[in-house]
């Protein structure tokens, strides 16, 4: 898992000259609303990707997480098939559903299932490298929802330089992103941590979630400001040391939130001391999304290192399937 968490960069530049080079057959129908369907590591680019170009697509975009699909789902939908593997039991049963609506639908994938339905239908269809474990393929799949949207007019490639101008970022403060990452993992080493962000880049928290339950094999959690001031700091009256608290936040947060954060650390911190800020660096929100995801894995990785588990291991996941495979 170390040597992927090290190659997201080339992950990063192969997305760009795989999207660079894709061409759609192109379409009548005026796409009113988006609906991005996909799971665990091929879920989370899609909402990446949300958040992302909430502040550019005039039409909604929204992400599912489910077999079902929403009543909206018509012909002026974009489903967009987010399945790394191509099998995702879920997706399968979301892309059937969003068939008979008559959507207009799209897949990213490696292979499987999914690759073998959007050429028989004729779909188009984005195919990215195979053999990984999906959530190690984020630099590979996620750009690629991006290009979905350009290629539908829904959005400019203005994404494109962000992209390069990360992988530039990363490989240059590679070092120390690495060495940073590894005193913060000796913080939350034997802790349950508290992840929060701005509600604009919930996205980068629920990756970093993701990533310490399945690389570190550790319980954790994350919330948002500001929603969280109205429920879950009010819960900290029951914290301890036994929790840990990590901050990803960017020198461009809505300054009302970074007052409230600041608030937060103090309340906090009566109950628990160890707190860990992480600012991004960058200038468009791409930049900041990606370097900050990419510290969080780094951190994920270290994490298992320090706990000396496997960080690729994730039997209790094929159990469960094979156990569904049954029904």
């Amino acid at each position: 898992m170390r040597d992927l968490v090290a190659d997201f960069t080339k992950h990063l530049a192969k997305a760009i000259e795989i999207g660079a080079r894709t061409s759609f057959r192109n379409t009548d129908r005026k796409i009113e609303n988006v609906l991005i369907s996909g799971l665990g590591g091929s879920g989370i680019g899609g909402t990446i990707v949300s958040q992302l170009v909430a502040q550019e697509i005039k039409i909604p975009v929204i992400v599912n997480k489910d077999y079902s699909i929403p009543e909206f789902v018509n012909e002026n939908t974009l489903f967009i098939v987010s399945s790394y593997s191509g099998n995702t039991e879920e997706t399968l049963y979301a892309l059937e559903a969003a068939e008979k609506k008559g959507a207009e639908i799209v897949c990213v994938t490696s292979g499987g299932k999914v690759e073998s339905r959007a050429i028989e239908k004729g779909y188009n269809h984005i195919i990215i490298p195979g053999g990984l474990p999906p959530r190690a393929a984020f630099g590979l799949g996620f750009p690629q929802l991006l290009y979905v949207l350009n290629q539908y007019g829904l959005i400019t490639n203005d994404f494109e330089e962000g992209i390069k101008d990360v992988i530039k970022s990363i490989n240059s403060n590679d070092s120390e992103i690495k060495q940073q990452a590894k005193y913060i993992a000796s913080s939350l080493k034997d802790t349950i941590p508290a992840i929060y962000t701005e509600a604009s880049f919930e996205g980068v928290a629920i990756r970093f979630r993701q990533q310490v339950n399945e690389n570190a094999k550790m319980l954790c959690w994350h919330h948002v400001i500001p929603e969280m001031n109205h429920n879950e700091l009010v819960g900290w009256a029951g914290g301890s040391d036994k929790f840990s608290v990590i901050i990803f936040r960017n020198k461009t947060d809505f300054y009302r939130s970074q007052k409230r954060i600041d608030i937060n650390k103090e309340i906090i911190k009566k109950h628990t001391s160890n707190i860990t800020e992480v600012f991004s660096k960058g200038y468009s929100a791409i930049e900041k999304m990606l370097y900050l995801i990419h510290f969080g894995d780094w951190i994920s990785v270290e994490l298992a290192d320090l706990k000396q588990i496997d960080a690729t291991e994730v039997d209790v996941i094929t159990g469960l399937k094979d156990e569904l495979s049954k029904l």
